[in-house]
């Protein structure tokens, strides 16, 4: 199911039940898994290791070059997991070096005109609404949400189940469960992702007083972790907890805070 007009490389190599469309171009070192689907003027290059069920909308360019000066064209990695959807114009760059690669997990939406930088590691289940945009290295953990024209710096980590409010961004770490807004702010817990991850009453419950705890007790920041680490001691907690003390660039600070930095500047 290859349209007449799509450019494959032999050396390529495509997986049962693959369908290209109209002037696509596969490129020589991509491996494409079985019931993917290429559409019109989509371009997959570079190393590019791609599982099953992948469906790649119009205009998708995939394992491009990075945008990094320091990239010296060397055939660097992207690798896919299974049944992700690209939407339209979506970009993925390769790494910037060869001891890396871009990863992209399972079952995530990246919708139209997104952009997934070099060195990128996105989890299972994220969605990146339109134009969202991902920094070199950042970090997207599993279930997180990245509204439109939402701006992720690059070594930047957002925590699992994290969403980002449309137009916000962030240069340092957003911690799982909790929801961005503006530049750097958090504004509270993502209640409706928790619970449709299946997080009960009494788990939601314990987040909500730990993230009081941590962002709205008044105290220096980095005794409210050491005391939160003490008296919270949930599965949910524990994620969000280790989370933050493995920041390298603080994290987020609560916008109803009297405005002191979590990382204490």
């Amino acid at each position: 199911m290859i349209h007449p007009t799509a450019s494959i490389h032999p050396s390529a190599k495509l997986g049962a039940n693959v369908r290209v469309g109209a002037f696509a171009v596969i490129d020589a070192s991509v491996e494409l898994g079985a019931e993917c689907v290429v559409g019109p003027h989509v371009y997959l290059t570079g190393a590019t290791k791609i599982g099953s069920g992948n469906k790649f909308n119009a205009g998708c360019v995939i394992g491009d070059a990075p945008q990094d000066l320091k990239y010296k064209d060397e055939p660097t990695f992207v690798n896919i997991g299974d049944n992700n959807v690209f939407r339209e114009h979506v970009t993925v760059h390769r790494s910037n070096k060869m001891a890396e690669a871009t990863v992209i997990g399972s079952n995530n939406l990246f919708m139209a005109s997104s952009h997934i930088a070099h060195n990128c590691l996105v989890g299972n289940h994220v969605i990146l609404a339109n134009g969202a945009l991902l920094g070199g290295h950042a970090t997207v953990q599993d279930r997180a949400f990245i509204s439109g024209n939402a701006l992720v710096h690059q070594f930047t980590r957002v925590g699992t189940l994290a969403i980002m409010q449309g137009g916000s961004a962030i240069s340092k770490d957003l911690p799982p469960f909790t929801v961005a807004r503006g530049d750097n702010g958090i504004c509270g817990l993502n209640t409706v992702g928790l619970r449709r991850a299946g997080y009960s009453a009494a788990e939601r419950l314990e987040l909500k007083k730990l993230y009081h705890a941590l962002f709205r007790s008044g105290k220096l920041f980095r005794a409210a972790l050491a005391d939160a680490e003490k008296n919270f001691t949930s599965a949910g907690a524990k994620i969000m907890l280790e989370f933050i003390a493995a920041a390298k660039r603080g994290v987020c600070a609560d916008i109803g805070s009297s405005g002191r930095s979590s990382d204490e500047e």
